[in-house]
Parts: structure tokens; sequence; C-alpha cells
């Protein structure tokens, strides 16, 4: 997807899980995102709500049939998760990804073995990334 415009604020909660909802099925009307939200279950015209503020937001559009509407993602998971984690590093972390790993490693009193292990998750990752990147000879 190309660069998504963001709106001001988060999601909220109630915003998110139907925004995952629709992340995982790609595309359905209300009912079918209604089926996928765990019991008890809010009323359809809460969700039909839901759904058109995400609309006014940006983050969903639909297709239209008759009366019935369509919805799909406009901003992928991946973009939303990105964007999101910046804000959230440069609101509690200062913009220092380090600061959120240490604390990261403090609260979860990872000892040095763990957070070795953990990096070399990360290293797989990064190169797994750059190897996507590069051109394919």
């Amino acid at each position: 997807m190309s660069k998504p415009k963001f709106p001001a604020k988060e999601l909220t909660k109630a915003e998110e899980q139907v925004m995952q909802i629709l992340w995982k099925i790609d595309k359905g009307f209300v009912k079918d995102i209604l089926e996928k939200m765990p019991d008890p279950k809010p009323a359809y015209n809460t969700v039909s709500t839901i759904v058109r503020i995400l609309e006014k937001k940006g983050f969903v559009a639909y297709n239209a049939y008759g009366k019935t509407h369509e919805y799909y993602p406009l901003i992928s998971k991946q973009d939303y998760s990105s964007y999101f984690l910046k804000n959230f590093v440069g609101s509690y972390f200062g913009g220092s990804f380090h600061k959120l790993v240490s604390f990261f490693a403090k609260e979860n009193d990872m000892n040095l073995h763990e957070f070795e292990e953990m990096m070399k998750y990360v290293e797989h990752d990064l190169k797994d990334e750059d190897d996507q990147d590069k051109p394919e000879k």
C-alpha cells in the first residue's frame, strides 16, 4: 500500500477491535464483522456505527450493493502497527527504541541469555527484510 494518511488520533478500543476483524477477513458486511466478535456480542447498530466512524476517519471504505455495504480496510495492519508504535515510543520513551527495549527487558525480568535469544530473533528478522529488499540477479 502507498503511504497512508493517518488521522490525528489512534483508534479507540472498539474501533481497533473492528479493524482487527477486517484485517483478518479482508472485507465484509457488518453481519460478518459481528459474527467474528466475541460473546457477549454488541448490537448490530453499534457495530454499524463504529464502521461508519472508521469510514469517516479514513480507515475503511466500502463497495455498495444497493443499500448494503461491504467494508474493507484502507490502511494495512502493518502500516497502522508501525504508526502506532512510533507514536507510542515517542510519547512514552522520548522516541528512543533503546529505552523501550530496556524497559521491556527490566519489566519482564529478562536474564542475559533470554535477551541474547531475543536479539537473535531480531537479527534474523532484519536479515530476512534485507534479503527481500535486494534485487534479484
